[in-house]
């Protein structure tokens, strides 16, 4: 059987109808694809945690896509608002059904539900994830930094959260911590990404921090690269970086096996707020990313962070 994902073939199999190998797989590729330091880190997870990790990514990707589709067709008119009703109605029926024990044979809530076997993660999570990609739909600025953490919390925390279930942990402030951790990784993503969003029209900084910095909203979409905008990138860039530092203290509440996962994943992702500052804070015409080299050099600093003594290691 054949399993397709935006368009492609990623996955072929010999059977006629699917099999829980072939979802996996299926969901495996998804994330290789959409993902390239999600996917690197997970390489790090032990073979039995990698594929439910699959699974989730895969299951929240299609929230993500089908959020997207739906976007582009209200713009070109060829969606109604009572259709997109209908089509966030059918994915949540789909997610329900999927914990009652009916996967439909799709591929990815049949992998979902082969994971919540062994791992349990409540329905709630994913459906904030959907409430949260949502309000990219209707986009409102956010005014002050209490309403762009929400947003964080359902788009990135709840991801963190999911993770968490299946990385095992041994303090339920573990949770927290895990919470912190995709608020900075949100607020990293809303910093590289800036220019792009101006280009749709949006602004998810803060507007309290515009005024903060005596930064207009009509400076913001001419991309106007002056001082103010520079101290007000270099606020948003030292805020990230205290969630980042505070949610350190979480990994070594996690199992063992999960730590390094997770600390490949953060420093890779803290480092474009670096390649950030390295470009000068032109978040509008650069987009701030590090290489595969890059990426893949941060991994023996890790293993040696990890074998010092916890007294002695500090914050990466």
């Amino acid at each position: 059987m054949n399993y397709s994902y935006n368009g492609k073939t990623v996955v072929q199999g010999s059977d006629r109808e699917p099999t829980l190998t072939n979802a996996y797989r299926y969901c495996r590729q998804i994330a290789k694809y959409h993902a390239k330091t999600f996917y690197l880190a997970t390489l790090f997870l032990s073979k039995k945690q990698r594929n439910p990790i699959y699974a989730m990514y895969a299951l929240l990707r299609t929230v993500d896509d089908l959020v997207d589709l739906a976007e582009d067709k209200l713009t070109n008119g060829t969606l109604t608002r009572e259709e997109l009703s209908t089509m966030m109605a059918d994915w949540k029926t789909r997610l329900h059904e999927c914990y009652e024990g009916n996967h439909n044979n799709d591929p990815i809530m049949m992998a979902w539900q082969d994971t919540l076997k062994s791992y349990s993660v409540p329905i709630e999570l994913p459906l904030d994830l959907m409430d949260g990609v949502t309000m990219d739909i209707d986009f409102k600025p956010f005014k002050t930094f209490d309403d762009l953490y929400i947003y964080c919390y359902k788009v990135a925390s709840v991801v963190g959260l999911m993770c968490s279930e299946i990385f095992g942990y041994r303090d339920k402030k573990a949770l927290d911590h895990a919470i912190e951790l995709g608020i900075a990784m949100q607020l990293t993503n809303i910093l590289r990404d800036i220019g792009e969003d101006v280009d749709r029209g949006r602004i998810y900084l803060p507007l309290e921090d515009l005024d903060r910095f005596s930064y207009s909203q009509e400076e913001f979409m001419r991309k106007e690269l002056n001082g103010n905008f520079v101290e007000l990138i270099k606020f948003q860039i030292a805020r990230a970086r205290s969630y980042y530092d505070s949610s350190e203290q979480g990994i070594p509440m996690l199992e063992k096996n999960s730590r390094f996962a997770v600390k490949v994943s953060s420093l890779n992702y803290r480092n474009i707020l670096k390649a950030i500052e390295e470009n000068n804070y032109d978040v509008f015409s650069q987009r701030a990313y590090r290489s595969f080299y890059q990426k893949i050099s941060t991994i023996p600093y890790i293993w040696y962070k990890m074998q010092m003594p916890a007294h002695n290691a500090k914050v990466l």
